[in-house]
């Protein structure tokens, strides 16, 4: 399955997340994203989407974010510890998203439910 990986901030493409779902039979759309400039990294994440249509869009932390800011059409979007209050201006998901989080991140805190 085809999918979009946007990683976090001061990440790169290639990590152990995006790593894990290559090495189990994905194909992973990973590009570079801005870590200085949010806009760019949400038009170099929208040419990717629009380029390859993946059916999944995995973002991590500041790429959750990223994922939240682009427009994914039917694609199913998968957050992990997204960090929607740091970065971009959208503050819903749309249905069916899958948010992942740790109550012990330290580095992006698990909002309170009145958040989301």
């Amino acid at each position: 399955m085809q999918i979009l990986f946007l990683h976090g901030w001061h990440s790169t493409p290639g990590g152990i997340k995006p790593s894990y779902l290559k090495d189990h039979g994905h194909e992973i759309i990973n590009p570079a994203l801005d870590d200085d400039d949010f806009e760019s990294a949400v038009t170099t994440a929208r040419a990717a989407f629009d380029k390859h249509q993946p059916k999944i869009v995995v973002g991590s932390s500041r790429g959750g974010a990223v994922a939240m800011n682009i427009n994914s059409g039917d694609a199913r979007l998968v957050l992990l510890c997204p960090a929607w209050k740091n970065w971009g201006t959208v503050k819903t998901v749309k249905a069916g998203t899958v948010i992942l989080h740790s109550r012990n991140d330290e580095v992006i805190p698990l909002p309170t439910l009145k958040s989301w």
